[in-house]
């Protein structure tokens, strides 16, 4: 009487073993993907990523050191934890990329959330306000999306509201990217561009410093909160900020955050 416990017949050795090599790879990554706070702990420090080139968010003071809301926002969540902080410096090209690299264990960096991102980040709870638009001088005629056809259009390559203006914009508008906001902020301050498409807050801050430009809102693009990027499958530290934002949000710390940076208040802000 055959055993019922022979070995499987040769055909089926092959792939048995591939499945077998397969799991014993997955296992140690699904691991791997649970440990940055672990992690963080344990060296008592945590990475975080911030912009430096997106002022009132993140940028560069008199002192050359790091500021803005996204900073504090950093600051907060380290001490919060109980950790010292390392900021991360990155633009918008390369933030998500240093995520997924494990050079930062959080992205705090104006960071809006969208289908796309969601295939290879997670995300936490918003933390603050934002919303894109398009701002032109006040003696440029643009009511409408149509109105941009044969104009041209500065904006950020990688940020959101590039992305959310490619769908927006006819296709007569002469679009340029440029590789962070400095570089697309004085290309409008200079004349290279007509338009820029740019968060509120950064456009505020151009036209307060560049009062000559005449320039103001014309377009919304979108109504973006703010949210801090996890790696895929971090859920552990994911809701542990979750629970620090939620506190955050009852007590009033995000609001005075907001209120320092943006003049006004965060107000509701989705979950």
């Amino acid at each position: 009487m055959p055993s019922s416990s022979r070995s499987a017949p040769s055909f089926l050795r092959r792939p048995l073993l591939a499945l077998g090599l397969a799991c014993a790879l997955v296992s140690p990554l699904l691991a791997q993907a649970q440990n940055a706070l672990d992690e963080a702990v344990a060296r008592k420090q945590i990475n975080i990523a911030i912009p430096t080139d997106f002022p009132p968010y993140g940028f560069v003071g008199t002192d050359l050191a790091p500021q803005g809301l996204d900073v504090d926002m950093g600051r907060y969540i380290a001490a919060k934890l109980g950790l010292k902080v390392e900021l991360v410096p990155v633009t918008s090209a390369n933030r998500i990329a240093y995520l997924q690299t494990r050079k930062a264990d959080l992205v705090i960096s104006t960071l809006g959330k969208n289908a796309e991102r969601e295939k290879v980040i997670d995300f936490t709870a918003a933390y603050s306000p934002f919303f894109q638009a398009v701002f032109a001088a006040k003696s440029l005629p643009v009511k409408a999306w149509a109105d941009l056809s044969g104009k041209t259009v500065g904006v950020t390559r990688g940020a959101i509201e590039d992305m959310e203006l490619t769908k927006l914009a006819p296709s007569g508008a002469d679009i340029k990217r440029f590789e962070d906001n400095n570089a697309t902020v004085s290309a409008f301050v200079s004349g290279q561009v007509q338009v820029i498409a740019t968060g509120a807050s950064v456009a505020g801050n151009m036209m307060a410093r560049n009062p000559q430009l005449a320039a103001e809102y014309k377009l919304l693009i979108k109504d973006s909160p703010n949210f801090i990027g996890v790696g895929k499958g971090e859920d552990k530290l994911r809701l542990k900020v979750n629970e620090i934002i939620a506190a955050a949000q009852a007590n009033g710390d995000l609001d005075k955050l907001a209120m320092k940076w943006l003049g006004r208040p965060a107000g509701d802000l989705p979950k």
